[in-house]
């Protein structure tokens, strides 16, 4: 879930996450390491938070310039109702079976090596040279409503469903799983990834990457905000940079221990990934639809997403228009974004903004957290073949199974919780829940005998000392008792990084 970076001034929202995600006091970062380098001889990112490289020119004592940000109110009128989404697709040429050689040069050539430039501080004839004072006018739209042309379909909405109030008992607790280790795998985006996404589908960078299986040995990893030509290391990208609010791929990789092989990814072009849920890209009206969680019911597959209004300058905090649902009937490459399937952000106190929902028997689990990062994990259920019926949707409350009481849901665990991933484990019959817990700077382990708990307290899997600015967490659905795999995101080189973890689970 990235914060946008304001392309009309400042690096603010970079400063947000900066705080939100700041490295807590250590015994002292790792050595130094050259970044890793793969097949290609590409440089790719190292996340771990290392000592600066002794043979590098030392840091200037004053940043080159200062911004200063000024407010610029700016009138921006919003065509209504929301314009169809662009739909094309092209079919994935086959890869070629050199890994280094490039499929599409047409769309895009390897990058030539940058030349070095000269020191500025050196032109001044001075050891030290003062930062240049710039004022940055940053842009602040004001939408104004306007009649629009063409929209999509207008969906009939389903039949209200009345479901009675229903005991929800706690299990019993089990023992918490014990961490043996975690390593990073592998990077799995971006320039120097084994996977090539920047020369490939022009994803250079991006984050996120959830997971679900769509159908027996093949699962999809969907991305947030995606950027290609033109991002530079530091954040997300500006809105030039090939901005795509999500893209998908696909995965038949099973063995998780060297890194995952991306197959394809949904194009709307040669050698380029397609944004499967639009956005009107509006600060202060839509400005990104990021996905929280896909699952797959029979055939359907579904994605939970969360529509932002705009990112805060807060720390860790950003504003939801709501929380909704689309569904994909050509296996990922479509999308329909259900119009009555949302859990609307009234006044920012929507419980259910941040979803990942998880099928399991008779029911698809909804857990949920409002926008931000500070929030609590609520839970909710629905019967599969309703759910994209939010009046059957039941919330978990004070040990009861309620009707239309999203905002009553009792919390799971004490406690903050941001992006959520969750799984059941058939081998243990234990649900697995890991979340980034931003006040502790930790992504953690919970486990449970039933959804609503008793959940164990946490226990750290990667902590912000050794993987600055690190967030997410989202497991690989072919994960096991024993072995966790994760997506894990790092701010700074805006990629994804596939982590493992040893787990001895209590006999």
């Amino acid at each position: 879930m990235r914060a946008r970076p304001v392309s009309h001034g400042t690096a603010a929202v970079g400063v947000v996450l900066s705080a939100i995600l700041a490295v807590p006091a250590q015994a002292g970062p790792l050595p130094w390491l050259p970044p890793p380098v793969n097949i290609c001889g590409e440089t790719g990112f190292d996340p771990v938070n290392r000592l600066p490289d002794p043979a590098a020119p030392p840091a200037p004592v004053l940043p080159p310039s200062i911004d200063i940000p000024i407010w610029v109110p700016q009138l921006t009128p919003v065509p209504i109702p929301d314009p169809p989404h662009d739909n094309t697709r092209v079919a994935q040429i086959p890869l070629p079976a050199d890994p280094c050689r490039n499929p599409c040069p047409e769309v895009r050539d390897t990058p030539e090596p940058e030349p070095e430039s000269a020191d500025e501080s050196a032109s001044t004839g001075s050891a030290i040279a003062l930062p240049r004072i710039r004022i940055n006018p940053e842009i602040e739209p004001i939408p104004i409503p306007v009649p629009g042309g063409e929209s999509e379909p207008v969906q009939v909405a389903p039949t209200p469903v009345v479901r009675p109030i229903e005991r929800g008992p706690v299990a019993a607790p089990v023992v918490p799983t014990r961490v043996e280790s975690v390593r990073l795998v592998d990077q799995v985006t971006g320039h120097g990834s084994a996977n090539r996404t920047d020369m490939r589908w022009q994803v250079d960078g991006t984050d996120l990457g959830l997971f679900w299986e769509t159908e027996p040995g093949k699962v999809a990893m969907v991305f947030g905000d995606t950027f290609g030509e033109g991002w530079a290391y530091g954040g997300a990208g500006s809105d030039t940079a090939d901005w795509r609010s999500n893209v998908l791929a696909y995965s038949t990789d099973k063995d998780l221990s060297d890194g995952i092989t991306i197959d394809s990814m949904v194009q709307d072009s040669a050698c380029h990934a397609a944004e499967l849920l639009g956005s009107r890209k509006i600060k202060n009206w839509e400005t990104t639809t990021i996905p929280t969680s896909g699952f797959a019911l029979g055939k359907r597959q579904f994605l939970s997403y969360m529509s932002v209004n705009h990112w805060s300058k807060i720390p860790g905090m950003w504003l939801t228009n709501y929380g909704g649902l689309a569904y994909s009937d050509d296996g990922g490459q479509t999308w329909t974004k259900d119009q009555h399937a949302r859990w609307e952000n009234m006044f920012g106190l929507g419980r259910f903004q941040v979803a990942a929902m998880v099928p399991q028997g008779d029911y698809v689990y909804m857990f949920g957290t409002p926008n931000g990062r500070i929030g609590t994990i609520g839970l909710a259920r629905v019967r599969k073949a309703d759910v994209l019926n939010k009046t059957a949707y039941q919330y978990w409350v004070d040990g009861d199974w309620a009707p239309a009481a999203e905002n009553s849901a009792t919390p799971l665990v004490h406690g903050t919780a941001s992006e959520l991933s969750v799984r059941f484990d058939e081998e243990s019959r234990q649900w697995q829940m890991v979340y980034l817990d931003s006040v502790a700077g930790k992504i953690v382990l919970r486990t449970a005998g039933q959804p609503q708990g008793v959940w164990t307290s946490s226990v750290p899997l990667v902590s912000t000392e050794m993987y600055p600015k690190a967030y997410g967490g989202f497991i690989h659905p072919w994960s096991t008792a024993r072995d966790l795999y994760f997506t894990m995101s790092a701010w700074d080189s805006y990629n994804v990084y596939l982590m493992h973890a040893r787990l001895n689970p209590p006999s």
